[in-house]
């Protein structure tokens, strides 16, 4: 195997038949698909400038442009949920899932294109590029966060992208809408996990009352200031929240969070777009399943 190979063989064929074909098109017919798929990864994997990524992958002007293409056009989203739907039908997705977030660095090559601050992200329409590009004003600076919902393995499951100031709590029923696992066979796709683990972040009532009216068991602590708000309203703060104490796992969205930013350029987020942005971090995705199922 050569030094800039990505994929393995068996993982290659199993994401080959799922990949759009020029056949029939007008226009050039695509470069080798393998080579183009692979230079993604690569440049995602080590961070570096499209213009550095090694000639053996090809014109680095038909990588990013097929990685435009595949991001806007949900190409990435549609071998996740099939990779998703592989794994359910051979008991492979652990449906205690967990949600949390990790902020990103945006590096200043990825900030130079003007934005409307404070506009919606795009969680409701992947085709889109949202007016602020899912950057945003933290602490730390120019930043852009990562939502997911996991599996109990950490794999994800749903994949958001936001601005770095953004709260945790408001992505949540977001998520939950574009949590889709399909069957292969009758049915439809499965959209309630068994319960949701998740940190105080997302202590809220109506979260909790989400989860509650689609029966599905929440695993959230509450903050001590939503307690004692509670107590002090008496008979009318209602009873306390109750929650496995027990319940271990809920790092595993941390350890999920920790193999995706083995990817330089996740890590970092260098790409202008968060359509692109998104994209890389879906297909990340995709290799730790094909890593877990292949």
């Amino acid at each position: 195997m050569s030094r800039d190979a990505v994929l393995s063989d068996a993982q290659w064929e199993r994401i080959r038949p799922l990949l759009p074909s020029s056949v029939g098109r007008r226009g050039r017919p695509f470069r080798d698909d393998r080579r183009v798929v692979e230079g993604i990864i690569w440049r995602y994997r080590v961070g570096t400038p499209w213009r550095d990524v090694p000639r053996s992958f090809g014109p680095w002007q038909t990588l990013w442009k097929r990685h435009r293409r595949y991001s806007g056009d949900e190409t990435w989203d549609r071998i996740h949920a099939e990779l998703l739907a592989d794994a359910d039908a051979i008991g492979g997705v652990d449906w205690a899932v967990r949600v949390d977030s990790t902020i990103d660095r945006a590096h200043q090559h990825a900030t130079n294109l003007p934005r409307d601050t404070g506009a919606l992200s795009n969680s409701r329409n992947l085709r889109e590029e949202p007016a602020d590009h899912a950057i945003g004003r933290s602490r730390g600076g120019l930043s852009t966060k990562i939502h997911q919902l996991v599996d109990g393995r950490g794999l994800p499951l749903v994949i958001m992208v936001g601005p770095g100031q953004a709260g945790d709590s408001p992505m949540f029923p977001v998520l939950m809408n574009h949590f889709r696992v399909g069957r292969r066979g009758p049915g439809r796709p499965r959209s309630r996990p068994d319960r949701v683990r998740g940190d105080k972040a997302y202590s809220s009532r109506a979260i909790r009352h989400h989860l509650r009216s689609r029966g599905i068991v929440a695993v959230i602590p509450e903050p001590a200031d939503q307690q004692g708000h509670r107590r002090r309203r008496g008979a009318r703060g209602g009873r306390p929240v109750g929650y496995d104490h027990d319940d271990e796992g809920r790092n595993v969205v941390e350890r999920g969070f920790n193999d995706t930013k083995q990817w330089r350029g996740l890590a970092t987020r260098y790409d202008k777009l968060a359509l692109t942005y998104r994209g890389g971090v879906v297909l990340r995705a995709i290799t730790l399943w094909l890593k877990a199922t292949t």
